[in-house]
């Protein structure tokens, strides 16, 4: 049996539609699985709405926080969540960053309040006024201005 050209051709497109298919479908997902997160954070947390998703970052508001976003996975890390407060962070607003990160990265509340509160302690006099911690393979990092605060979870692709 001698197979023809045109047999060829189309087995080839087909390869090639195959190809391209796969290649766009993690792209997509990557973006809906951030929108679900966001989503989980909505339905998680009291009061926290979701504003404007622009270049991977999904900016999310709450009245305890001056400013609170989620950063959706890139070539570095995973996720990331933003917060920034007043220059002395309120227990509130620590326990609603421990609230986010712990549905964020799956971990227990207890433990992100524990993380939160030990990375905002650090800031002070010996230490200086911007802190980088590990914690739970969590990359923590803290600093502090003259007029507010702010605070930086993030896990790297390689955890």
């Amino acid at each position: 049996m001698q197979s023809s050209p045109c047999s060829f051709g189309r087995l080839a497109g087909f390869v090639f539609l195959v190809a391209l298919s796969s290649a766009l479908l993690p792209q997509a997902a990557r973006a809906d699985r951030c929108d679900d997160v966001a989503k989980e954070l909505k339905n998680g947390i009291d009061g926290i709405k979701i504003g404007q998703t622009a270049a991977g970052t999904v900016y999310l508001a709450h009245p305890k926080a001056r400013e609170i976003t989620l950063g959706c996975s890139s070539k570095n890390v995973s996720n990331q969540m933003f917060g920034k407060s007043e220059r002395k962070p309120t227990p509130a607003f620590i326990e609603l960053m421990a609230s986010a990160a712990a549905i964020v990265f799956t971990l227990p509340k207890d433990d992100m309040q524990r993380g939160v509160t030990r990375c905002y302690r650090r800031l002070g006099i010996f230490r200086g006024d911007d802190v980088a911690s590990r914690y739970r393979r969590l990359d923590m990092r803290c600093a502090r201005t003259k007029t507010e605060s702010s605070i930086t979870i993030s896990r790297s692709k390689d955890q």
